[in-house]
């Protein structure tokens, strides 16, 4: 078997993530998965374990956790659209990430303005408070 025929069959996953637009780079990808942010079928992986189709990635990104299952494979990245067809979210997935998402939405007060740069007077109290004197 040559190397083409092998990467069409398996991909690493730090590459598959990469290509399926979870991270921006590959770097990115690899120091998430050595991190402990993605595990493949429950157990956490190195960057280098190969994933198959019809495996399931759990990918902690940010505040957003993302439930998937692979469909196909690829170790190119190329458009979004097409990077979309290589998993499906599960259901539960998109449920709560919405819900978190509305949570924080709802959580977040909105914080008031300074209405402009502090004067002299203002300076003083701030330098006077940083020293704690």
């Amino acid at each position: 078997m040559t190397g083409k025929e092998n990467q069409e069959t398996t991909v690493r996953l730090d590459k598959w993530l990469w290509a399926a637009r979870f991270f921006k780079t590959r770097s990115l990808a690899s120091k998430a998965v050595s991190g402990g942010h993605v595990h493949l079928n429950g157990k956490r992986v190195k960057p280098s374990r190969t994933v198959q189709g019809g495996e399931q990635l759990r990918i902690q990104r940010g505040v957003e956790e993302y439930r998937v299952n692979i469909l196909a494979l690829s170790s190119r990245r190329g458009p979004a659209k097409i990077a979309q067809t290589l998993y499906e979210e599960t259901e539960e997935s998109q449920a709560q990430r919405e819900q978190a998402r509305e949570q924080r939405r709802l959580v977040k007060a909105p914080a008031s303005r300074p209405e402009g740069r502090p004067d002299k007077r203002d300076r003083r109290k701030i330098r006077k408070f940083l020293r704690k004197e």
